[in-house]
């Protein structure tokens, strides 16, 4: 079937700290009673037209729980069948795991109910098989995660023009719309802290999340080509030290860097990447538990006029 059929849609694992007195107690997730189907499910929703997996999946556990999140690690995708006003269509539905921050639950028509349980109860009270083998995913992985999202710098000024020292040489209109474009995904992370190889082009890409944020960029010279090429196991362990729980840290670096970078971290720890891509203003998120990473999810740079169709 044409992939003008199939159904696109995202959504979250949306999940806090669960307390006992003044302790914590593991986490609790948040599962949904929709009317409509007299179901509980995991919050998700369809995908408007050209809206991006990220932007929506955090629009429709808004929308369905009342709650502004955090993004974390991916957990890939559920795929199945729909049957919508008399044909089956193929649905596939894109999941991150969500930290809840602030909100409340109002009623709709759409969902009626909300329930914080613990994992176990929430296995045993989902309706739908493919949401039970989705929160066995999100019980694998680490919660809360350390999130590193490795950023490429957006497209620079051809190098056979620029007459300056390359380390000097800026972004082109493109590039610029670029990095302003990506601040919206990077925000979905609530980044903390911004890092930045020591050339002027990838501080430009991060300049505008850093103005929005009001986070300010420290350079770090690990994160440059000439030093990664002298010294690339120095620039691994800095990548596995960046951060902490419940915190996402905001890394730009550069084409010669990131692949052999991901494919390097990905290799010791034996994590399966998709293709090794780094194409200019995209992102890799990279999550670990401890120093050990343990999901690559890859972002495509953003669409912007100012690149073109290319």
């Amino acid at each position: 079937m044409s992939n003008e059929a199939t159904i696109r849609a995202a959504g979250g694992v949306l999940w806090r700290a669960a307390t006992e007195g003044d302790e914590e107690a593991g986490v609790e997730v948040a599962v949904i009673h929709r009317p409509r189907y007299d179901d509980w499910s995991l919050p998700k929703g369809k995908l408007a037209a050209d809206e991006a997996a990220p932007d929506g999946a955090v629009r429709e556990v808004l929308e369905e729980t009342g709650y502004h999140v955090r993004l974390g690690r991916s957990l890939g995708e559920t795929r199945y069948m729909k049957l919508m006003d008399g044909v089956e269509r193929p649905k596939v539905v894109r999941w991150w795991a969500m930290e809840a921050g602030s909100g409340a639950f109002v009623p709709t028509r759409e969902v009626d109910g909300i329930r914080w349980l613990t994992l176990g109860e929430a296995h045993a009270l989902l309706t739908r098989e493919t949401d039970r083998e989705l929160l066995d995913r999100f019980v694998r992985g680490p919660s809360p995660s350390r999130m590193v999202l490795l950023v490429r710098h957006a497209r620079a000024a051809a190098r056979d023009a620029w007459k300056g020292p390359d380390e000097d040489r800026p972004l082109d209109e493109c590039g610029w719309a670029q990095a302003d474009a990506i601040v919206r995904l990077l925000a979905h992370f609530d980044p903390t802290g911004i890092v930045s190889a020591d050339v002027r082009r990838c501080r430009q890409t991060v300049g505008p999340l850093a103005d929005s944020l009001d986070v300010p960029i420290e350079d770090q010279p690990l994160l440059s080509g000439v030093r990664y090429a002298a010294d690339p196991d120095a620039t691994v362990a800095f990548l596995r030290t960046m951060g902490g729980p419940h915190q996402a840290t905001v890394a730009c670096s550069q084409g010669e860097v990131i692949p052999d970078l991901v494919a390097r971290v990905a290799a010791a720890d034996e994590v399966e990447l998709p293709t090794i891509s780094s194409a200019k203003g995209s992102t890799w998120a990279l999550a670990f538990r401890d120093d050990r990473l343990v999901e690559a999810e890859y972002f495509p740079p953003p669409r912007v006029e100012e690149c073109g169709t290319a």
